[in-house]
């Protein structure tokens, strides 16, 4: 960051009065600038048994699949982010459960949010962020194309807990690990 968003001036980068980490700093009206994590929010559309997945077709990690998630917008709640998302990327209309994982991704300054859904209908197709979308049963979940660490850990877990006859509330942590 350069310059302030509030009145254009120079920012600089230092420790505020008060604070314990440097931030961006106006010279001019003595804005201070967060830059705060990014909260990725999307659902596990259920039908039967089976896992609406989303084939992506944007980077990072084009033509791997996910779950229908995405950037939580302002003004609005963490489910009705993973609605949205669900709706933009697959074109699915879900009802939203229970939230199920939230994983902190601190390397990327990320933390990622997943609920339980049901799928209303099966109308859905890609949305413009998908090449394709499609029902896995858990025999037929491509885990070695799976797009995105955080969902590989989620899917685990819901398989886990449907196993288990109950389903529960996870968090965890995701080190960096370079290939």
């Amino acid at each position: 960051m350069n310059y302030c968003s509030h009145c254009g001036a120079s920012v600089s980068l230092k420790v505020p009065a008060g604070d314990t980490l440097p931030r961006h700093v106006c010279e001019r009206c003595g804005t201070i600038h967060y830059a705060n994590p990014k909260m990725v929010v999307g659902a596990i559309p259920e039908w039967e048994g089976r896992i609406l997945l989303c084939r992506r077709a944007i980077e990072p990690r084009a033509g791997l699949w996910t779950l229908p998630a995405g950037f939580m917008e302002n003004a609005e709640t963490t489910a009705e982010a993973a609605a949205r998302e669900t709706f933009e990327e697959a074109c699915a209309r879900i009802e939203i459960g229970e939230m199920f994982t939230v994983i902190n991704v601190p390397h990327i300054n990320q933390v990622h949010i997943l609920y339980r859904a049901r799928l209303l209908d099966l109308d859905f197709a890609p949305g413009r962020e998908s090449l394709e979308v499609q029902l896995f049963d858990e025999a037929a979940i491509p885990w070695q194309e799976i797009a995105f660490r955080s969902i590989g850990m989620t899917l685990r877990h819901y398989y886990e807990d449907r196993k288990a006859g109950r389903f529960g509330f996870h968090t965890g942590d995701l080190v960096y690990a370079p290939k």
